[in-house]
C-alpha cells in the first residue's frame, strides 16, 4: 500500500507538474474602446472591431517571435499579456510596457483603408512590447523605431508613402528609413535583424554590426545607398 500511495503521489505531482508547464509562456491578448463615444472611436467598431485587434495582437506576437528567432518562451521578454486601449488621443500610438494605446482621432481621420492600416499599426506597436534594448530607447530612439516598421514591411504592411530602398539621409533615421536599410542588412545574412534585437538586450552598440555582418555601419549605410543609386 505504501509503494502503491507512493506511485499515485508521484503520478499526481508529474500531472500537477505537467499542467503548470501548459501555462507557461502563455499570453493572453485583450482589447478595448474607451473612445466609442467618438467619431473615431464608432469608426474603429465599424471598420476593425476588438474581436479582430486582438487577433491581430496574437498573430504580430507570433509573427515577432518568428522573426526574432525566439521559438521558446524562455527566449522572448516575460509578458503574459499585450493589451490594446483605443483612446480619444492625438498622434498615432504609443506602447508603454505591454500596453498599446491608438488614437480614435487618428482611425477616424485615416482617408485610405483604415483596416490595414490599423493592422500595420498595430503591428509595429507589438514590436515594442517584445523588442529588447528599449533601456536605450531614449538615446538610440532610431533603431528601435526602425526594427519595429522592419517587421511592419516584413509583415506585408507597410504603407505606400514610405520612403523607397536606398532613400533617406541616415541609416539610424529611423522608421521607414531604417527599415529599409535593417532589410538591406538582413539580405546580406539572413538572421540580422533578430542576431540584432538579441544583442540589444545587453545595450545598444554601433559595434553590433560589425559583429554580425563585419562591416561598421558606416560602410554598410554607404554600400546600401550605393547599391540603390542614393
Amino acid at each position: 500500500m505504501k509503494l502503491h500511495a507512493g506511485r499515485n503521489l508521484t503520478v499526481a505531482s508529474l500531472l500537477v507538474l505537467a499542467a503548470a508547464a501548459t501555462t507557461v509562456g502563455v499570453v493572453t491578448f485583450d482589447a478595448t474602446n474607451t473612445a466609442s463615444n467618438t467619431t473615431g472611436g464608432q469608426r474603429f467598431d465599424q471598420a476593425v472591431g476588438l474581436d479582430y485587434a486582438k487577433q491581430v495582437l496574437s498573430d504580430a506576437s507570433t509573427f515577432v517571435w518568428n522573426t526574432f528567432n525566439q521559438p521558446s518562451p524562455a527566449d522572448r521578454k516575460p509578458v503574459d499579456a499585450v493589451t490594446l486601449v483605443v483612446e480619444d488621443i492625438g498622434g498615432v500610438a504609443f506602447t508603454s510596457g505591454n500596453g498599446i494605446h491608438l488614437s480614435a482621432q487618428y482611425v477616424g481621420g485615416y482617408s485610405g483603408d483604415v483596416k490595414t492600416e490599423v493592422t500595420g499599426v498595430l503591428y509595429h506597436e507589438v514590436v515594442h512590447v517584445w523588442q529588447w534594448g528599449l533601456q536605450d530607447y531614449g538615446a538610440h530612439p532610431g533603431i528601435f523605431e526602425g526594427i519595429a516598421d522592419y517587421v511592419r514591411l516584413k509583415a506585408g504592411y507597410a504603407p505606400g508613402h514610405w520612403v523607397q530602398p536606398g532613400q533617406g539621409d541616415r541609416w539610424d533615421q529611423g522608421y521607414d528609413v531604417t527599415a529599409r536599410f535593417l532589410d538591406y542588412c538582413d539580405s546580406l545574412q539572413p538572421g540580422f535583424v533578430a542576431q540584432l534585437n538579441a544583442k540589444l538586450k545587453d545595450g545598444y552598440s554601433e559595434d553590433y554590426f560589425v559583429q554580425i555582418l563585419g562591416k561598421d555601419v558606416k560602410q554598410l549605410w554607404q554600400d546600401y545607398k550605393a547599391k540603390y543609386g542614393g
